[in-house]
């Protein structure tokens, strides 16, 4: 994978998470599989927007379906929130280590200016 294709990926993953609906979308299905119409019945929005939602989570591989006749189930697939754990993760080892290097570079700069 690229580096290009994980940005996209990444990218894909947060657009998804940013969103209220969709994140209760994810807490409703990470208890269990669930028809689109059983999804939307909590929402004060129509279906069209619900599947929409949805949509946005397809993309990001938050959610498989399964069709059954007419009926369209989904599942939670957690993969992604892994890979959006491991990139903050290497984001606040990076910021870690930068202000790390920072206070020891005015704690030497203290120490040789004590006068100041």
């Amino acid at each position: 994978m690229t580096a290009k294709e994980t940005t996209s990926d990444l990218d894909q993953i947060l657009i998804a998470l940013a969103d209220p609906t969709r994140r209760a979308i994810l807490h409703r299905l990470s208890e269990g599989e669930a028809r689109v119409t059983e999804l939307a019945r909590p929402f004060a929005m129509s279906l069209n927007a619900v599947s929409k939602h949805i949509q946005v989570l397809e993309r990001a591989r938050f959610v498989t379906r399964r069709r059954a006749g007419r009926d369209h189930y989904l599942s939670i697939n957690p993969k992604p929130l892994d890979e959006a754990a491991a990139w903050i993760e290497a984001q606040r080892a990076a910021w870690t280590a930068r202000l790390g290097a920072l206070d020891a570079l005015l704690k030497a700069e203290d120490a040789a200016n004590p006068e100041k």
